[in-house]
């Protein structure tokens, strides 16, 4: 299995399509945002994970994401570097996606960035950042 896509959305609504397919409506992708009040504060935006299942896997994994302040994932991980994380487990059904939606709380003290570190079973990292801004 692998990630196809990891993104911070407004909103995500499933639906059906003729076929019978299914379409992932994805709105207000984000690599930042205005924080909603002067820091520190704590946010929890969503983060959809689509991950695809070739006909010739299990369709069973797990999938990791670790929130942390810096983007490297050759640095261990520290206490004061990892601001939230979410381990699950997940099924699908062997060709085909699933998605996973992820909402860890980030508590900011100051306008930076934190990036979601995600991979599947013991894979590859995909980081994906996200900067918080100043109110605006």
């Amino acid at each position: 299995m692998h990630i196809v896509s990891a993104l911070f959305v407004e909103n995500f609504e499933l639906r059906q399509a003729p076929g019978p397919a299914a379409r992932l409506d994805l709105t207000g992708a984000m690599f930042s945002m205005a924080a909603p009040s002067a820091v520190p504060v704590t946010i929890a935006p969503h983060l959809v994970v689509l991950v695809y299942c070739p006909p010739t896997d299990a369709g069973q994994g797990v999938l990791a994401v670790v929130f942390r302040r810096t983007g490297d994932p050759t640095v261990p991980v520290t206490d004061d570097d990892q601001v939230a994380h979410n381990v699950s487990p997940f099924t699908v059904d062997p060709g085909k996606f699933t998605y996973r939606l992820v909402r860890g709380e980030l508590e900011f003290t100051d306008y930076d960035q934190v990036f979601a570190h995600c991979r599947l079973d013991q894979g590859e990292w995909l980081v994906v950042p996200f900067t918080l801004l100043p109110p605006v």
